[in-house]
């Protein structure tokens, strides 16, 4: 285990050679939220609430939302595609740790950075600028907490699968493109799941991507109440365990088969 958390403050050490990239982020994504924020208030139109979200549950959720993408977040579809590209897969796979493992412990440490510099301070700020309801309630930020982590790993489950799938393809630029805008419209970051039509909801609950967006926000804005908190972290868990399956049978395939390009 020791290997891995090494893998962990390495990629933390990494991004934090590099963080005044992420200092101009906090600024883009406050314009973005501002932007959203603007948008949605000429949508209520004055109304009170909207699907059963007030204006600054609105608010709220749009904030969270995207700085919990922050965390969430990372590269390693691409960065799985790269070093199957270029032969590097090769020295990995001889490697003692697992590789798959090696990238999660990597997209965490990039997570880590991300919530201390980037979400943290941006909220702080975002706050600031506009009216935003942050619950007193510790068990709302402990439902959170847990709810994040299991976006956390949705997220990255699904890059994993994405990013082994340049075993078979070669070349799989325009699907990890992909993958990337299914995953901010159909998560809930763009545009809450329950303002999707009734039959959309419906196909959207066999997806897993509103585990990722979606339950997370809801639960900080408290949007979910008493048992649906439990009933959405046990979807989070169900999904994590359901995703184990594929990733695991494609990575078995994949390496049966490998082929390397250059080298």
């Amino acid at each position: 285990m020791s290997k891995y958390i090494e893998m962990i403050r390495i990629r933390f050490l990494m991004m934090l050679a590099y963080r005044t990239n992420y200092y101009s982020g906090i600024l883009i994504y406050s314009i973005n939220i501002g932007a959203y924020y603007f948008l949605w208030q000429a949508i209520y139109g004055g109304k009170e609430d909207i699907e059963g979200l007030s204006v600054i549950q609105m608010t709220t959720y749009i904030a969270v939302a995207w700085m919990a993408r922050a965390f969430y977040f990372n590269n390693i579809d691409r960065e799985i595609a790269a070093e199957i590209k270029e032969g590097k897969v090769a020295v990995e796979l001889i490697r003692p740790y697992s590789y798959l493992g090696m990238k999660t412990m990597q997209g965490l440490g990039e997570g880590i950075f991300r919530l201390l510099f980037f979400s943290v301070p941006g909220m702080f700020i975002v706050a600031l600028v506009f009216p935003i309801e942050v619950s007193a309630d510790l068990s709302t930020w402990l439902f959170f907490s847990m709810s994040i982590i299991f976006s956390f790993m949705i997220n990255t489950q699904i890059n994993l699968l994405t990013g082994i799938t340049t075993f078979f393809l070669f070349n799989n630029d325009g699907l990890i493109r992909a993958k990337r805008v299914v995953i901010d419209l159909f998560s809930g970051l763009l545009l809450p799941i329950s303002f999707f039509p009734v039959w959309a909801q419906g196909v959207m609950k066999f997806l897993p991507f509103q585990s990722i967006s979606y339950v997370p926000s809801m639960i900080f804005t408290e949007g979910y109440t008493g048992s649906e908190v439990y009933e959405a972290l046990g979807l989070q868990i169900v999904w994590v365990l359901i995703l184990f399956i594929p990733i695991s049978a494609l990575w078995q395939l994949a390496k049966k088969q490998m082929i390397i390009q250059g080298g």
